[in-house]
């Protein structure tokens, strides 16, 4: 089963030494609404292609222990993928050529993250006020 994880979680992950790409990485899987904001350092991985690309990303991230996935919401996109992410690396890991490692989902998505840490430039990159006033984009 996976689990969730909060916006308060994740930033204090961001923020502490732990390194990103290597001791955890965060994987944005909005399409066209990727604009207007990201978690810093995020890794874009479209879910419009993410069922064709999931392997190359099982193979970038298998050294990765924690891997948190989110969408605008977290409500479809980001649990369906990281659930078919999940499924690809327990195989890797059933083959013996994976390490243990946990696969979350950001509670609230995006959408929470940005509304509470839009202001910190070291967990929020290229945010942008003009999509976040409008409701219609989002």
């Amino acid at each position: 089963m996976l689990k969730y994880i909060t916006p308060d979680e994740l930033a204090a992950i961001i923020k502490s030494d732990k390194v990103p790409g290597k001791d955890y990485c965060v994987i944005d899987v909005r399409d066209d609404d990727w604009a207007g904001g990201n978690i810093k350092g995020a890794h874009n991985a479209p879910s419009s292609q993410f069922y064709v690309h999931v392997h190359d990303l099982v193979q970038k991230t298998k050294n990765v222990p924690m891997v948190v996935f989110h969408c605008a919401l977290s409500q479809v996109r980001g649990p369906k993928a990281a659930r078919i992410y999940a499924e690809a690396r327990d195989q890797l890991e059933g083959d013996g050529e994976d390490i243990p490692h946990q696969v979350l989902i950001l509670r609230g998505g995006f959408s929470d993250f940005q509304a509470k840490y839009k202001d910190d430039p070291e967990l929020v990159e290229n945010w942008s006020k003009e999509v976040w006033s409008n409701p219609e984009w989002i």
